[in-house]
């Protein structure tokens, strides 16, 4: 719906900045999103952790793991706030075809870059804290073996 109604504006008034501005905007609001829940008790980065690689947290609590999550929650906050001035930048100085290619290619080497450090900064934290990264099986995957 809204980019029916997006395109009906670009139509009716010709100007194409009115429907490239979604791209900007949508980082500024990702970035105030993380931004938000950064500080607080459940970072967003935990919860997306939990819900979409089913990352349970360890049973006892460990506070550097959790300054683990606000960290990494601030620092996709900075990143959607990079890509927002970034593509704000780009949307007034270049064309529009170059605008799309450039902010494409942007915001995919900044998640791929995010992506690694926050892995790479999760095991840090692992193995600082002594916890192990265990994968669990299937259960329709494991086999029981029953005596006689």
């Amino acid at each position: 719906m809204v980019l029916t109604v997006q395109s009906a504006i670009v139509l009716a008034t010709g100007e194409l900045w009115l429907f490239l501005l979604q791209f900007p905007l949508a980082n500024l609001c990702m970035c105030v999103l993380f931004a938000r829940t950064a500080r607080g008790p459940d970072p967003l980065v935990a919860r997306l952790a939990a819900e979409v690689v089913a990352l349970r947290q360890p049973a006892t609590h460990y506070p550097g793991f959790h300054r683990f999550f606000q960290g990494a929650t601030w620092l996709w906050a900075a990143i959607f706030l990079l890509l927002t001035a970034g593509l704000a930048v780009m949307m007034v100085t270049e064309s529009a075809t170059t605008f799309l290619s450039l902010s494409t290619a942007a915001t995919v080497l900044l998640v791929i870059a995010g992506a690694g450090v926050s892995a790479l900064r999760f095991l840090t934290v692992l193995r600082r804290l002594g916890l192990r990264l265990r994968f669990a099986q299937p259960e329709h995957s494991v086999r029981r073996v029953s005596s006689p």
